[in-house]
């Protein structure tokens, strides 16, 4: 299983030269180039803090009536969240570059409740040029209630992800799927226990 140690930052306000730097997202269904994808993240006593930051020279952003509509026609990138691998419960974040946040739970396999909001969930979007990054944090306490972050624990499953489209000649949009971790399945699937990975947090006291 593949790991990413998330360092302790004294901060508020995170420093991401501290954070490792994540970038071995692949597109395992198609054979294209990746553009450049970096992830970081970084936790004090408070908040996991994270960040991505993209190239993308060709934004995908449909409109839609509900942040639903238009999150899962976009470029977007992806975090999700799960207190085990069985996926009896597991948590998704899909935010896109201009703030579209979409939030839900579920359960294996799809099983959907889009009822469910993240609590404390703080998210901001930055555009230039050709570079999107969305940066975020989520309380300690609301992955200690959803029982992902045990007691006595400093690691937990996450899955992270990129959703890369662009327009095809026809007006037509491609959808390109990036993983983290490569879960092998014939079709893109992001929903499945072999797509999350391991963050552990390290430094710093619980």
């Amino acid at each position: 299983m593949k790991h990413y140690k998330v360092h302790h930052c004294t901060e508020s306000c995170p420093v991401w030269s501290q954070a490792e730097v994540l970038t071995d997202f692949t597109f395992p269904w198609e054979n294209r180039a990746v553009p450049k994808t970096e992830f970081r993240a970084l936790w004090d006593q408070t908040n996991l803090h994270f960040r991505f930051d993209c190239q993308d020279y060709d934004l995908v952003l449909p409109d839609g009536a509900t942040v639903k509509d238009r999150a899962l026609g976009s470029d977007r990138v992806e975090l999700f969240f799960t207190p085990d691998l069985n996926l009896r419960r597991y948590f998704c974040l899909e935010v896109t570059p201009r703030g579209d946040a979409l939030v839900y739970a579920a359960k294996f396999y799809r099983e959907i409740d889009w009822e469910w909001n993240c609590a404390g969930l703080d998210i901001d979007v930055h555009i230039q040029g050709n570079q999107y990054s969305v940066t975020g944090r989520i309380p300690l306490k609301t992955l200690r209630e959803l029982n992902v972050l045990k007691p006595e624990s400093k690691d937990f499953f996450a899955g992270v992800y990129r959703a890369e489209f662009y327009h095809k000649a026809d007006g037509s949009i491609h959808a390109g799927w990036m993983p983290w971790v490569n879960p092998e399945t014939d079709k893109p699937d992001f929903h499945v226990p072999a797509s999350f990975g391991m963050f552990d947090l390290v430094g710093g006291r619980l």
